[in-house]
């Protein structure tokens, strides 16, 4: 019988100054430290990128508070997401949710197109799905729904691929974030061989 094996070990740090409290992730006790220092790179490299996107290198006075969720951390598979929320006057402030997902074998940050078949139109697959669960639940879309971007966000959570939308990138504020968790089992045709997502498909 194969070892199934064991979550990774995270760590919270925290980033304290005036007007800025961010919660993140560190992966700690990995036996390949290569690995560990891979992973833990990117994570912090994104936590800097949300900093720049709300605008805290041009203005230190907004508020920013932050914070993460693990998605799966399991089978060699490290899912998470960053949220950053900033406020600088108004009605609500802006908040920002960005997908990390690893293959933890090796430190690599995996993209949506890295968990299909080459050659495959995973877009237009993932779209078809996505667009009858917006008919189903009677959602109302800004300007329509054609395609997600080549770039998606995304997470795994249980045996499913959820994909995500960002404030006003489909629906309205009030709305949130969108988000379609489609079956693994349903997409398996076009999920390929070497995919994480075959690992969370198989039965140990």
């Amino acid at each position: 019988m194969n070892m199934i094996p064991l979550p990774v070990q995270i760590h919270t740090l925290s980033m304290r100054k005036p007007h800025l409290k961010i919660r993140y992730p560190m992966v700690i006790e990995l036996t390949d430290k290569r690995i560990e220092t891979k992973v833990n790179n990117e994570i912090i490299k994104t936590v800097n990128n949300l900093l720049s996107q709300q605008n805290h290198t041009q203005n230190p006075n907004i508020e920013i508070m932050g914070s993460y969720e693990i998605k799966t951390n399991e089978r060699n598979i490290l899912s998470l997401i960053l949220i950053s929320y900033a406020y600088s006057g108004g009605a609500h402030g802006f908040t920002i949710i960005k997908g990390l997902t690893f293959d933890m074998t090796t430190g690599k940050l995996v993209s949506l197109k890295d968990l299909f078949k080459k050659d495959i139109p995973y877009k237009k697959e993932l779209s078809e799905i996505i667009q009858q669960q917006i008919e189903e639940r009677d959602m109302f879309i800004l300007g329509g729904f054609n395609e997600i971007f080549p770039e998606q966000d995304y997470y795994i959570a249980d045996k499913s691929l959820v994909i995500f939308f960002q404030l006003y990138q489909l629906s309205p504020y009030a709305q949130g974030f969108p988000a379609f968790p489609i079956s693994l089992y349903s997409i398996r045709n076009i999920v390929g061989d070497d995919s994480i997502l075959r690992r969370m498909m198989t039965f140990y």
